[in-house]
């Protein structure tokens, strides 16, 4: 396998997860596992390009706080390197609530996040050999600009590029029209069904990913249970998932878009992408919280 230098951009989170153990008492006390972790999808990504063997520097922005300290301890435990803008902000948290089917609903106060400057991000660009965004910079009106300056940039100076949608509900407020307009300089996608839906405009998958292949070279779309799709060269590749119990789904698309990404740079073939696609999402889904 050949390693790749990577750059990834995305937003520098804390997540509180927390998993009702009881039904919910309005106005008392409900049981609960809780848990105070490293959040982020697409930090997630980058740990998971990190093993499987790939250099991998994460840049955002935080706030100067200890939520800033975790995020950063955890990427370096796990072979990241962190370069983080010190923002005004505080650091940004999410509180994800998961129901008893392992699926969440989440609150979010992206912070910091919101500051990330384009000259940060740019510095020593060409340092790398791929440059992964996060969708959550291109949904937001603060940061539109910045990832699509840099994917730009990274395109010009003929760098692989990728990006993930992210979230399906500020997708639809900022509308797919502007989303494939900035993301025009993103080779691979990533997403799960309901956004691939979205952004293509469709109500039948297959003809979603077919029309996304027009804008993008290779297509990963994950579906839970039943595995993932993937559009590349003009044909639809399909994978089982693994038949795993789930405790949480948090991270589990982010892991898995990381193993297929991790797996594709080093010279994998598409065949066995799929199938550490499965592979992580599987492990991430046994965990309460994003996987470390």
């Amino acid at each position: 396998m050949s390693a790749k230098r990577v750059l990834v951009v995305g937003d520098v989170m804390l997540d509180v997860v927390v998993r009702p153990t009881a039904p919910t008492a309005p106005t008392s006390d409900t049981p609960a596992e809780i848990r105070v972790v490293r959040g982020g999808s697409s930090a997630t990504l980058a740990v998971t390009l990190v093993q499987h063997g790939h250099q991998v520097t994460f840049v955002g922005a935080s706030g100067d706080d200890a939520a800033s300290d975790l995020f950063a301890s955890t990427l370096v435990a796990a072979g990241v390197t962190p370069r983080l803008q010190i923002a005004t902000a505080t650091t940004g948290v999410v509180v994800a609530m998961v129901d008893h089917d392992a699926q969440r609903a989440m609150f979010t106060d992206r912070g910091a996040n919101r500051e990330l400057a384009r000259a940060f991000v740019l510095d020593g660009l060409s340092d790398f050999d791929h440059v992964h965004v996060s969708g959550y910079l291109v949904l937001d009106d603060a940061t539109r600009d910045v990832a699509r300056a840099v994917l730009a940039e990274a395109a010009t100076r003929g760098l692989s590029t990728s990006l993930d949608v992210c979230s399906v509900a500020p997708l639809r407020q900022l509308t797919p029209e502007r989303f494939l307009e900035a993301s025009v300089d993103a080779r691979w996608l990533f997403a799960n069904a309901e956004e691939a839906l979205v952004l293509a405009g469709e109500s039948d998958l297959d003809v979603a990913v077919r029309g996304l292949s027009r804008h993008y070279d290779e297509v990963f779309v994950t579906r839970g249970s039943l595995g993932a799709w993937l559009h590349a060269d003009g044909r639809r590749h399909s994978v089982a998932a693994h038949a795993v119990v789930a405790r949480d789904t948090t991270g589990a698309g982010d892991a898995s878009a990381g193993a297929y990404l991790g797996s594709r740079l080093g010279g994998g073939s598409i065949v066995a992408a799929l199938q550490a696609a499965m592979d992580a999402g599987a492990r991430a889904i046994r965990e309460l919280g994003a996987p470390n």
